[in-house]
């Protein structure tokens, strides 16, 4: 009792931290006082545990490189979401979808439809992360013109986004879960769909109603934003080509790292081919900003151009400040705040697990596994515990079910009970945690801070408590045979 409590000292001091900064700085806290936090967390655990579990420093040494090296390729596929979210909006993709839904989603059904819309394209490519950097940064900027609030529209935009990644056979969330459990994947995927659908079905229903009784604060003549839009970008359909493409491409089940690459490059061949004037401006004024002199000729600004949007933020002027806001870029250098927060919550995490700290607080909440629910429960608490602790879904999904294996397997449950329980919160739970790499992640992406969107979450808040009411009722939960 007396080394959990000790375990929980880094968690208590991490959580009052965070709190004191966000209160002060909010959003803002993730420029660097969200960082120091977690670093100072970390600090009092690797203290705690050489003073009082006697553990040696080469354990947190190995510990952080092995942790960090888990999460290298997540930050490569950050910096190239950062690249697409320049390119897309600098070749007119995001502008051209913009212009499109204004005119297709009416502001009454605008939530739950994109919902839909990132449910079915999530299903679809089994990757929550690139359906919001892509589709659901285009609906963001739609909700905004429609005058709907940010944190509403990011809620229904995550909601859809996780429950297709979810249930989608493409997700590596979803293959994970279910391998480690040792559940055949399509068995996992059914049995998932005994509480993921009503979860679903009832953040539809809630979207449905807010957006019927809500009456957003939207512009009296909505054509001034697609004007502003039209005006400074050339909107055609072919646009969507590339998207397509990336979308197809991730069907093909291909990489990744590959696909996002292979996307900013298309994007930036669109940009050149119908945003001449856009890159030529952007190209001289980073010219001008670096102080290179002499004249350019157009190939040398064009390829400078392309190369800033990338990897710079650029503001675009519109005449318009909302529509401003709306198609400005952030590039690969907006991402790395996301990237520094999460190097630094690996750090974190590497040292509550190299002390022995996250062992012990479980070893606590086994003593609440006696009954079925009481089973659940406990494994949809570790997972979203989890989730706060070591800072990444992945590490979650794997300790969490590594945990709970043997407990299952004792109580005679079938493996897909467990894989599922794992699934209902620690897949869905990540996005709502601010220093997670998926609440950090998403926050970046649509602009919009965790606590902001976390309330309008439906989904990822009634997946682990539909998990535990399922348990509880006690439909379809079979024990082996012997």
């Amino acid at each position: 009792m007396r080394k959990t409590f000790i375990s929980l000292i880094p968690v208590f001091v991490l959580i009052a931290m965070l709190a004191f900064c966000i209160s002060i700085l909010g959003s803002d806290s993730i420029q660097g006082a969200s960082q120091v936090s977690l670093l100072f967390a970390s600090g009092i655990a690797v203290w705690l545990a050489m003073w009082r579990f006697k553990v040696p420093w080469s354990a947190f040494e190995e510990g952080i490189k092995a942790n960090i090296g888990n999460v290298t390729s997540a930050i490569v596929i950050l910096l190239l979401i950062g690249a697409i979210s320049g390119t897309w909006t600098i070749s007119g993709i995001v502008p051209t979808m913009i212009c499109y839904g204004v005119k297709v989603l009416s502001p009454s059904f605008f939530l739950p439809a994109a919902c839909l819309i990132c449910a079915g394209v999530s299903l679809m490519l089994g990757s929550s992360w690139t359906t919001i950097a892509t589709i659901g940064v285009a609906l963001l900027g739609i909700g905004r013109a429609e005058g709907f609030s940010e944190g509403l529209i990011a809620g229904a935009i995550i909601s859809g986004a996780y429950f297709g990644d979810k249930i989608s056979p493409l997700s590596d969330t979803t293959v994970l879960a279910s391998s480690i459990a040792e559940t055949p994947l399509f068995t996992h995927i059914r049995y998932m769909l005994i509480t993921t659908v009503p979860s679903f079905v009832i953040a539809l229903i809630a979207f449905t109603v807010i957006g019927l009784c809500s009456v957003p604060d939207t512009p009296a003549d909505m054509g001034m934003y697609t004007s502003a839009i039209s005006a400074r970008f050339q909107i055609t359909p072919w646009l969507l080509v590339v998207p397509l493409l990336t979308g197809l491409m991730i069907a093909r089940r291909l990489p990744a790292i590959m696909v996002l690459s292979l996307s900013v490059v298309l994007a930036s061949v669109a940009a050149v081919i119908f945003q001449p004037g856009i890159v030529e401006e952007i190209g001289r004024k980073a010219a001008a900003l670096h102080g290179l002199e002499g004249p350019l000729n157009e190939w040398k600004l064009m390829l400078a151009g392309t190369v800033e949007s990338i990897y710079n933020s650029v503001p675009m002027e519109t005449g318009n400040a909302q529509v401003n806001e709306l198609v400005s870029s952030r590039g690969m250098i907006g991402m790395l705040n996301t990237i520094y927060l999460i190097i630094c919550a690996m750090c974190f995490g590497a040292c509550m697990r190299a002390g022995g700290m996250i062992e012990a607080i479980m070893k606590a909440m086994r003593k609440f596994t006696g009954n079925r629910t009481g089973l659940v429960a406990t494994t949809v608490g570790s997972g979203t515990a989890f989730n706060t602790l070591v800072c990444d879904q992945y590490l979650s999904i794997m300790l969490t079910t590594n945990i709970f294996k043997d407990i299952y397997e004792d109580a005679g449950y079938e493996n897909r009970l467990l894989s599922r329980s794992v699934e209902d919160s620690a897949t869905v739970t990540s996005v709502l945690v601010p220093w997670n790499t998926c609440g950090m992640t998403q926050a970046t992406i649509l602009s919009t801070p965790t606590l902001v969107y976390l309330p309008y979450c439906f989904f990822n808040l009634l997946s682990p408590l539909m998990s535990i009411l399922v348990a509880a009722i006690g439909y379809k939960i079979f024990r082996k045979k012997s």
